[in-house]
């Protein structure tokens, strides 16, 4: 198994998208569905922005995740520099292997070297492995930063200043 960089805008990366979504329009539970909302490519484009691949032992790709920059709001964010996690997925043959925490190390370090100094993401309450993945590697409850229809969870992490040394 490796974490590469990727680019959305890929015929692969774009497969792993849909997988994501349909995987997700599948089980969501709320009238109306899952909004689908398909990343725009400058948002993982190195400077404001990372999208990585995980491929399998065979090099199939078989997750993804990503890491963009929010503008900053004092208020809100009382002096981070935030990081949102977006779209982090593997298949779901390949899980209980620790490449989600092998993933999420991977994309740490990525809002480190982009500056960041706090972690936030959104998620849905019936993610429920998903809850406990982001408890085990660090993440807290916190209070809404967006308006994301599909989420009803919000966490955070306060950054250190050294990436991981991928061990997890």
């Amino acid at each position: 198994m490796r974490v590469r960089p990727g680019d959305v805008s890929q015929p692969a990366e774009q497969q792993l998208l849909r997988d994501y979504f349909a995987f997700r329009s599948a089980a969501f539970p709320q009238a109306g569905g899952y909004t689908v909302t398909l990343p725009a490519p400058e948002q993982f484009d190195g400077s404001r922005g990372v999208f990585l691949v995980v491929d399998d032992d065979s090099g199939r790709p078989v997750g993804c995740g990503g890491i963009r920059m929010l503008t900053p709001d004092p208020a809100r964010d009382g002096g981070a520099v935030r990081a949102e996690v977006k779209h982090v997925w593997l298949d779901p043959a390949t899980r209980g292997r620790g490449w989600s925490v092998t993933l999420l190390d991977a994309l740490e370090d990525s809002a480190r070297r982009l500056g960041a100094t706090e972690l936030v993401l959104d998620t849905h309450h019936t993610l429920e492995a998903a809850a406990r993945l982001y408890a085990r590697t660090g993440f807290v409850p916190t209070e809404p930063y967006n308006d994301n229809p599909n989420a009803t969870r919000w966490y955070r992490k306060p950054l250190g200043d050294a990436p991981s040394d991928g061990a997890g």
